[in-house]
């Protein structure tokens, strides 16, 4: 029986990783050296329930392609990420932040009802995204502008939003991606 599926994606940030539920619905996306990422080498030794195989990734793959041409702007792919209510709160939050922009922790925690105390639960629910690059987390930035942490990488986090068009100084946005500010995880300053 299987589990779910994987397969390998090359793209201009790394080598990207995608699973999916028995049903074909994505369940993650993961890059080289994510904190807390799964890695094809994992799911080979996962023994039975996995299965490499590209087919049920056809319609991620032409969206991400499109994405990172610069011709996709919002992903409508089936999604079927497990996390605790809260998490599932904060993730439905960040699927609302659109293309090009950018918000800052606290108002992401203000749109979830937390309170403003809770900044640090909310980075933590964003740090545990499986699905990075489609629920677009790498648009969340310190109170302060800072390039505050990204599981994938502040260098990856940097290239998205330029990208996008949200970060035009990319040199200003790098520096601030090596400061004091930048962090493995997204559990940056209070924003």
């Amino acid at each position: 029986m299987t589990t779910g599926y994987w397969t390998e994606l090359g793209s201009p940030v790394g080598r990207l990783l995608l699973t999916a539920d028995a049903d074909g619905a994505l369940t993650s996306l993961s890059v080289p050296g994510q904190k807390g990422g799964r890695s094809a080498e994992s799911l080979r030794n996962a023994g039975d329930g996995w299965r490499c195989d590209a087919g049920p990734f056809r319609a991620a793959a032409e969206q991400l392609a499109a994405y990172f041409a610069g011709e996709l702007k919002d992903f409508r792919l089936p999604l079927n990420a497990h996390g605790t209510e809260f998490r599932q709160r904060v993730w439905a939050a960040l699927d609302e932040v659109p293309y090009g922009a950018t918000v800052t922790y606290g108002e992401i925690a203000a749109r979830t009802g937390a309170s403003r105390a809770a900044v640090r639960a909310v980075g933590g629910a964003i740090g545990a995204n499986p699905l990075l690059i489609v629920r677009p987390c790498h648009r969340v930035i310190g109170a302060n502008g800072a390039m505050t942490g990204y599981a994938g990488g502040v260098e990856r986090k940097v290239w998205l939003l330029t990208l996008e068009g949200a970060l035009t100084d990319t040199a200003q946005a790098t520096s601030s991606a090596g400061g004091p500010a930048a962090r493995s995880d997204h559990a940056g300053p209070a924003g």
